[in-house]
């Protein structure tokens, strides 16, 4: 795969990701786990092994802000949800 491929499908990713957390979406966070995929292979197949740091780096904050952030909308969903049944 050419450097241009990876160049933009890291980009991509990672800009959607920021993009949808900005916007407070809560599953912004899984794009962003999804996208630590690409960089993994991207590591592995280049041989760049200074991103494997990386990778783990932002999969623990990636997975913490997706945990809290799934959390606090089922959390603040789960009353909604049964207000029609009183």
């Amino acid at each position: 795969m050419s450097d241009q491929w990876w160049s933009w499908a890291l980009t991509i990713v990672g800009v959607a990701c920021f993009f949808l957390a900005g916007r407070k979406i809560w599953w912004a966070w899984y794009v962003g786990l999804a996208g630590q995929i690409t960089w993994l292979a991207y590591s592995l197949i280049t041989e760049q092994w200074g991103f494997l740091v990386g990778v783990l780096l932002y999969t623990f904050v990636y997975t913490g802000n997706a945990w809290r952030w799934t959390r606090e909308r089922f959390v603040k969903a789960a009353p909604a949800r049964f207000a029609g049944d009183e």
